[in-house]
């Protein structure tokens, strides 16, 4: 039997497969493992099975995306910790398999497929002697027809809590008159780690390096928030409004990227690519909430001509501040650590730059493909001389940027 996409969808609530709490799923939480020696995916002719056991049944929930070509399954909630992702993945329809976090009492697992498939088959079974069994089959399916099929439903989309909204009014730019609130944000985290080499993980390193930022920040009289505590999964625009609805004076993005091809060594700060910012402003138009475009601008009744340009004035002032803070911190850092890339300062069309209304960079403290920068985001002592070097450019771009904004209002 074919189900349709309503079908798959309350299946996968726990509606139709007799699951305890069946229509309490977006509430339930619950920790479940994967049964070890009870989970496969694999090939069945031009289609794939795949067979996951768990500890205990948990609400979870099915959808597809398109470009690349991908199964979502999430779970509320799966500890993936000792699950072995290449081992499961024995199919060749399956080129790749990632888990992990998504935020407050779910979990992920991604499955990347060469192709567009659609769900045959999806239950999970409390039947089985050694436990409750997620089974799934797929079959090949028309691209067109998928694509129209694929998309995150509206309950499956990241949502901020109440305290996490814009702000009702606008954030008065620093002065000097209050501390600086900074927002760090340690790239990747969850089902999407990152960078990977030598054993090192970039969304790990970059948590870990933010914790210990964070506390250097503070000691300096900054205000700190980060975008994320721990390993969970946190989409990018939900990145910046997560800064937004903190009053943020500065948004700091921390990375650690890999080359696949070539050698490349030391840190890079990235601000926002110039030719991008008119493409930023109609896709944020486009595709965020209009009242999180702008704190305390509320744009839900403005078209995408008047939100567009009302974002774009916004980014006169702070594209600017932003060039400073990257300056600024390409100095503090060669100061303090040295290792920087031949090219230190560069731009780039990152999601997590597009806030019209906040200084933003992004800061690749190196790179994990070379030996000798992961020797050194490895050892704390350089990441805590690289931690004093963004803490004293911080301080030195708010003492300018203040003295400028008592200028202008003056």
């Amino acid at each position: 039997m074919i189900l349709g996409r309503v079908q798959v969808w309350l299946l996968a609530l726990g509606l139709l497969a007799g699951l305890p709490g069946a229509g309490r799923a977006e509430t339930l939480t619950a920790l479940a493992h994967p049964v070890p020696g009870q989970a496969v995916v694999q090939d069945r002719g031009a289609g794939v099975e795949l067979s996951l056991g768990l500890s205990q049944g948990v609400p979870w929930r099915l959808f597809t995306l398109a470009d690349p070509w991908r199964l979502v399954l999430d779970f509320s909630q799966v500890d993936w910790t000792g699950f072995d992702a290449e081992a499961f993945d024995r199919s060749e329809h399956v080129l790749a398999v990632r888990t992990g976090g998504l935020g407050p009492g779910w979990s992920r697992m991604v499955l990347e497929l060469d192709g567009p498939m659609k769900v045959a088959q999806a239950a999970l079974s409390g039947a089985e002697p050694a436990g409750p069994v997620l089974g799934l089959s797929l079959e090949p399916q028309d691209a067109e027809a998928f694509r129209a099929a694929a998309g995150v439903p509206e309950s499956a989309r990241f949502t901020l809590p109440e305290d996490a909204r814009p702000p009702a009014t606008p954030i008065r730019r620093q002065d000097g008159s209050r501390p600086v609130m900074v927002v760090l944000d340690p790239g990747h985290g969850g089902v999407d780690p990152g960078a990977e080499h030598g054993g090192e993980v970039e969304a790990k390193l970059m948590l870990t390096f933010a914790l210990e930022l964070q506390e250097v920040l503070l000691r300096a009289g900054f205000e700190v928030l980060l975008t994320r505590h721990d390993d969970s999964f946190v989409p990018l625009e939900a990145r910046v409004s997560i800064a937004r609805a903190a009053g943020a004076d500065v948004f700091l993005s921390l990375h650690a990227d890999a080359v696949t091809e070539g050698v490349a060594h030391g840190a890079t700060v990235y601000t926002l690519a110039e030719n991008a910012s008119d493409s930023a402003s109609r896709k944020l138009a486009e595709r965020h909430d209009r009242e999180d475009l702008l704190a305390g601008v509320d744009l839900t009744d403005q078209d995408d001509v008047i939100a567009g340009v009302l974002m774009d004035l916004a980014r006169l002032e702070t594209q600017p501040r932003s060039e400073r803070l990257a300056d600024a911190l390409v100095a503090g850092l060669r100061r303090s650590i040295g290792a920087l890339h031949k090219r230190p300062r560069l731009e780039a069309d990152f999601s997590v730059l597009k806030a019209p209304d906040i200084p933003s960079v992004l800061l690749e403290l190196g790179f994990l493909s070379s030996a000798r920068d992961r020797k050194r985001l490895t050892d704390p002592a350089w990441r805590a001389r690289a931690a004093a070097g963004i803490r004293d450019a911080l301080l030195a771009w708010a003492k300018a940027d203040a003295a400028e904004a008592r200028l202008v209002r003056k």
